[in-house]
């Protein structure tokens, strides 16, 4: 029988993720979208990303969420390629928009929801669902009640319901200057 010493590791966390339909591309190959949800921590390069963004913009950082990865990979007949972007929250010190503002925006938003997911579906593949067939939400990145744009594409990420709905206690503790999102994580949190 073998013994060892030490902490014993545990498993990480099931990585949840979206795999889109293969998408043709005009000129021949298609490519692929696969979505990796978090949230995690920020690696020391995304948080100095956010940092640099929130100063630029005269704010200070007072949190960081790595939301997603977005994961594309191309195939052609001669070809291979793929590119990975992190979606990532900068919890900047941004003024809180009042409720009459907020319902404006929410407003903005409903009335192109439609429309976006179906451009949304033909570069990417259909809008991901639910297991009941409804749509998944669409998440603000940077979120509505702090000056979010509620249409544009850089700032809306398809999210599964119930990490949707954990979202906003989590953006909550991240504007509060609150840990975890005040301190570095791993470079890598999942793998494939």
């Amino acid at each position: 029988m073998a013994c060892s010493e030490g902490p014993i590791p545990t498993p990480a966390p099931a990585v949840r993720k979206w795999v889109g339909p293969p998408v043709n591309v005009v000129g021949g190959g298609q490519f692929r979208t696969v979505i990796f949800y978090g949230p995690w921590q920020c690696s020391s390069q995304i948080m100095t990303y956010c940092q640099e963004k929130c100063a630029g913009s005269g704010h200070v950082l007072q949190g960081c969420m790595w939301l997603a990865d977005v994961k594309m990979d191309f195939q052609g007949t001669l070809v291979r390629a793929g590119s990975r972007f992190g979606m990532t929250h900068c919890c900047c010190n941004y003024a809180t928009l009042s409720k009459s503002q907020n319902e404006v925006s929410r407003a903005q938003w409903k009335k192109i929801r439609d429309d976006f997911r179906e451009r949304w579906a033909e570069r990417f593949g259909k809008w991901p669902t639910e297991a009941n067939g409804m749509n998944s939400p669409a998440h603000h990145i940077r979120d509505l009640g702090h000056g979010g744009n509620p249409t544009d594409w850089d700032n809306i990420l398809p999210f599964p319901k119930d990490i949707h709905e954990d979202l906003l206690g989590l953006y909550n503790q991240c504007y509060a200057n609150s840990p975890p999102w005040t301190t570095v994580g791993v470079d890598y949190p999942y793998g494939e």
